[in-house]
């Protein structure tokens, strides 16, 4: 193993694998259900905004507690929250393995999305407080490759077990659960840090949560409600919107979140100010890796997560494929993911970190505008593996190198929060790209699907489930060509989207390469010159 050592007792290397499976299980569960979502569409006979919630509302519970319990897991101990956060995400998977309903699987999502936000800070930020040296390149180097390798292996694994049962991407969860639980009990050490400031940060909590909430909600809610004036009648939370109202519920929600944030980080100065405990230190953004890291990962978040909804749906509904023909062609990203993330450290050490990330997302970026140039009947399916494999070789090196990059400066005694702030970000862009896929692939649907029939709204409706039954009837070969040819059109325009938002995190990743050359600068500059 690399020098450097851990600083910890025991065999923290045993500990880290322990963790790095309980970190791999979380986010198995955050792509996992995109290949299975059209069968439980069809199951649950969801509409495309449930769909959306069900893919999303994981995400957006884990990142409205995840600078919360972070912080909680500094004061109490990170083991120990790591344990319970396990427990309480194998009880969500047995909730939504047992689901009837559309709301039954949401409020089992939303039980899932806490015990995630319970484990993942727990695991970088003992990894952080954990290793030293090169030890702990090599650390953070296993914790990138199993984070971007679960995600990449999520469509296979959900397209694999739901070829059985789509509850069987949440029975799964259980036996890993409960294995890493009793690892974690005779493998992996306790560690916290000591804070002296006082209080828990109750409103911020609060101010985040309603902040993250209501502008993730307008923007799923937004291509159905209307993102103006209502179009419709609109039953939300026991109240009635009229169709005369002069606002629908979306640039409210929006309002909202933007009064919320802002408040948030008004708060978090005044906590600050007067030594009380905060969710988040602001004084970390003035770290020009830390905020450049941040803004890269976000945005490679939404464009990630954009990618892993929309591409299950065409090759299921569009394309015909099972559910385990759309996991094989989709594990495509999972073997370039492994590839690279596995490579990473190496050719780190040889370009440099930041280079690495940007020569990952350049790639990134590449795979997935020629995969939306590919969403074409006439273009063989399995082509498409080719533009995927080159993705996830570019998910792998950015993934497993920005990680490090975003916490190289951190001070071990604020690893907590900065990993906690980390994960956030990563959580919220990974529940914004859920919620700009669906919008997306709403807009383009909408703009495209124009074969005169009620299949046209019960496709863009349905997500493409409708497209499945209609086949399944047969002797409609024409009109199901048709549908086919203009949801790839739909899905084409969501391809897109999730473009730009990894160029903006490629303009992101050419800034945090340049605040590494200055920081380097500095770091030379301030060596003692040993020449006469």
């Amino acid at each position: 193993m690399p020098s450097g050592g851990p600083s910890e007792g025991g065999n923290p290397w045993a500990a880290l694998w322990v963790l790095a499976i309980g970190l791999g299980m979380i986010v198995l569960d955050g792509t996992i259900v995109g290949v299975a979502l059209p069968t439980i569409v069809t199951g649950l006979s969801l509409n495309i905004t449930d769909a959306q919630w069900v893919n999303s509302i994981y995400s957006v519970v884990f990142a409205a507690l995840l600078l919360s319990v972070g912080r909680i897991g500094d004061r109490l101990g990170r083991k120990r929250i790591f344990m319970a956060g396990t427990a309480i995400f194998v009880v969500g998977s047995i909730l939504a393995a047992l689901s009837d309903s559309s709301s039954a699987l949401i409020w089992a999502r939303v039980v899932q999305g806490v015990g995630g936000a319970m484990v993942l800070p727990s695991t970088l930020s003992t990894v952080n407080a954990t290793f030293r040296g090169s030890a702990r390149a090599a650390a953070f180097g296993i914790w990138g490759a199993v984070m971007s390798g679960a995600a990449a292996l999520g469509p296979l694994l959900g397209g694999w077990l739901s070829g059985y049962a789509w509850q069987a991407i949440f029975w799964v969860n259980v036996p890993i659960g409960v294995a890493v639980t009793v690892a974690t009990l005779v493998l992996v050490p306790e560690t916290s840090d000591k804070i002296t400031a006082r209080g828990l940060d109750v409103d911020g909590f609060l101010l985040s949560s309603i902040g993250l909430g209501a502008l993730v909600f307008a923007i799923i809610e937004g291509p159905d409600m209307s993102w103006v004036t209502p179009t419709r009648e609109i039953s939300l939370l026991g109240f009635t919107w009229p169709t005369d109202a002069a606002l629908s519920p979306v640039p409210i929600a929006f309002a909202v979140a933007v009064v919320a944030i802002g408040l948030f980080i008004v708060w978090e100065r005044h906590r600050a100010k007067v030594a009380r405990s905060a969710l988040l230190d602001l004084t970390l953004f003035r770290l020009s890796r830390f905020s450049w890291g941040n803004v890269t990962a976000g945005c490679v978040a939404v464009g990630e997560f954009t990618l892993v909804f929309v591409l299950p749906l065409y090759l299921i509904s569009a394309r015909g494929l099972n559910e385990i023909q759309a996991g094989v062609v989709l594990a495509a990203m999972a073997v370039g993911a492994f590839v690279a993330g596995a490579q990473a450290r190496h050719l780190a050490a040889r370009f440099d970190s930041p280079r690495v990330v940007l020569i990952g997302l350049v790639l990134e970026v590449g795979g997935v505008a020629v995969m939306a140039l590919l969403l074409d009947p006439s273009i063989s399916v399995w082509l498409m593996s080719i533009p995927l494999v080159v993705y996830g070789l570019g998910l792998g090196l950015a993934s497993a190198q920005l990680t490090s990059l975003v916490l190289a400066d951190v001070p071990v005694a604020q690893s907590g929060q900065g990993s906690a702030t980390q994960s956030t970000v990563r959580q919220v862009g990974s529940a914004i790209g859920s919620a700009v896929a669906g919008a997306l692939l709403s807009m383009g649907l909408g703009l495209y699907l124009s074969t005169g029939t009620p299949y046209d709204q019960a496709v863009r409706n349905s997500a493409g489930g409708a497209l499945q039954g209609l086949r399944a009837q047969g002797g409609q070969d024409t009109l199901v060509a048709q549908l086919s040819d203009q949801f790839a059109d739909g899905a084409r325009l969501a391809l897109f989207g999730s473009v730009i938002f990894l160029l903006l995190g490629l303009a992101g990743a050419a800034q945090l390469l340049r605040a590494s050359r200055v920081l380097e600068r500095l770091d030379t500059s301030a060596v003692p010159s040993t020449e006469p």
